[in-house]
């Protein structure tokens, strides 16, 4: 007896549930609903140049909010989708068309970008912005899978009037990138520009591949063209575009991937290895270009058996080649050497705690002189004390001291004195006084001198 194949309902049932015909709208509207929107003159122009504007200003101010609104008013999908269109059916008169006005809109997009950045006031480059200038292999899938759903629901009565086009324009942030264009144009920063640019070229190109993979999937007519050598010809050349487009991309998602890689690598061994409660990394960089990780660390000194038992560990992180470099923030760094170092960082966390240390490594060198003061002045009583004993045998004790005097009412004018007490076995007459006072002028080199005499018997002589 023949078995029959358990897997024939369950086949059929698949294609109905992924069969487009069902819902297939007649060709002639889908073809007709996107020629419609490839003219780019009068108001379509002028909507463009203000979501330019509007674009624009969402960058500025770093707003998502706006810039998504800016992507909606964007009638930018029209001459993409076109040409993608006029390739698929074999019309190239189509194709021109779009072409004409994807470049119109193109140069329009980019003059208006580069006159509001070239006269706004405000100039920094926003996380929004800098979003659209490094493309990656995730902008083509984007935009391939994105341009082949706006072709599925142009496709279908059911899909056309919904929201899936607009969501296909936001996803695909079409417009942003001219905007970056503008940007780096107006402030000479060439590769925001070109970075930006070359983004723009990914999503247009992409969205337009899946619009020609999309209208033969739904097997629509195409024209006749009377030389077939031609028409293999441009098919040809729009392939090796869509490839040589792919490939900068696919080469800069594989560094991309890589320096994550990298970097996680390098958290890892951070967190493992060098923090300790003993030792708190504050600052770090990452270069994975050079294979290098900085370090700025405080707390207690690592010792060179340790740092180089951290270096040995770098292999286990899959860190081989890896230059490991620490500086311990209390060593052999200036203070002002140490807060460049660590403005350096990206984060503000890292900011914070370089001016925190480099006020504690200022009021560090202010105590060490301080102390070296203290040391020199008692270095030099200690001196001057046995020189007295040969000069002057009637003192039997010296005290020196460096102070400050202000005058009565006058806080805001000190004076810098230097005081010296003596202790003498008798009280010295007005002539020894003076010699002694003058001599200890000369021997510490002090202008403005206070000197008070005690003797051991309590009478005190100024």
């Amino acid at each position: 007896m023949e078995t029959p194949n358990e897997n024939t309902p369950i086949r059929a049932f698949v294609r109905r549930l992924l069969s487009l015909q069902n819902d297939k709208a007649p060709e002639e509207e889908t073809v007709a609903s996107i020629k419609a929107g490839v003219e780019f003159r009068g108001a379509s122009l002028w909507i463009l140049i203000f979501a330019i504007f509007v674009a624009s200003l969402g960058l500025n101010t770093n707003s998502a909010a706006v810039i998504i609104g800016a992507m909606l008013i964007s009638p930018l999908m029209g001459p993409i989708m076109g040409m993608g269109l006029g390739v698929g059916i074999n019309d190239f008169e189509l194709l021109k068309r779009a072409f004409r006005s994807f470049a119109v809109a193109t140069i329009f997009s980019v003059l208006t970008a580069t006159v509001y950045f070239a006269i706004t006031p405000i100039d920094e480059a926003q996380s929004e912005l800098l979003a659209r200038t490094s493309p990656t292999i995730y902008d083509v899938l984007i935009a391939l899978f994105g341009g082949l759903a706006g072709i599925v629901a142009l496709c279908s009565t059911g899909q056309r009037g919904g929201n899936v086009i607009p969501g296909v324009a936001i996803a695909t942030a079409i417009m942003p990138p001219l905007c970056t264009t503008g940007f780096g144009i107006a402030t000479g920063n060439w590769m925001y520009a070109i970075g930006a640019f070359y983004l723009y070229l990914i999503n247009s190109i992409f969205i337009s591949l899946a619009t020609f993979l999309g209208v033969n999937i739904f097997k629509f007519k195409k024209k006749v063209f009377v030389d077939k050598q031609r028409e293999k010809r441009v098919k040809h050349i729009i392939i090796t575009i869509a490839v040589l487009t792919m490939l900068p991309a696919t080469i800069l998602t594989y560094l991309l991937v890589r320096e994550n890689i990298f970097t996680t690598k390098a958290n890892n061994f951070i967190a493992d290895v060098v923090t300790s409660d003993q030792t708190q990394v504050i600052s770090k960089e990452l270069d994975y270009h050079h294979k290098e990780i900085r370090l700025v660390t405080i707390g207690d000194e690592i010792p060179e058996d340790e740092l180089k038992r951290m270096n040995d560990q770098l292999a286990n992180f899959g860190l081989k080649d890896v230059k490991l470099s620490i500086v311990q923030g209390t060593n052999n760094l200036s203070a002002n050497e140490l807060k460049n170092m660590l403005n350096s960082s990206a984060t503000k966390q890292a900011d914070k705690n370089a001016r925190l240390l480099a006020n504690e490594r200022q009021r560090a060198d202010q105590l060490e002189q301080e102390l070296d003061v203290y040391k020199q002045t008692a270095h030099t009583a200690q001196a001057v004390s046995r020189e007295m004993g040969a000069l002057f045998p009637e003192i039997s004790r010296v005290s020196i001291a460096h102070t400050v005097s202000h005058a009565v009412g006058d806080s805001l004018r000190p004076d810098s004195i230097t005081l010296v007490c003596l202790t003498a076995k008798k009280r010295p007459d007005t002539a020894t006084y003076e010699k002694i006072k003058n001599w200890l002028k000369a021997r510490l080199k002090a202008q403005d001198l206070e000197l008070i005499v005690e003797t051991q018997t309590g009478n005190n002589k100024k």
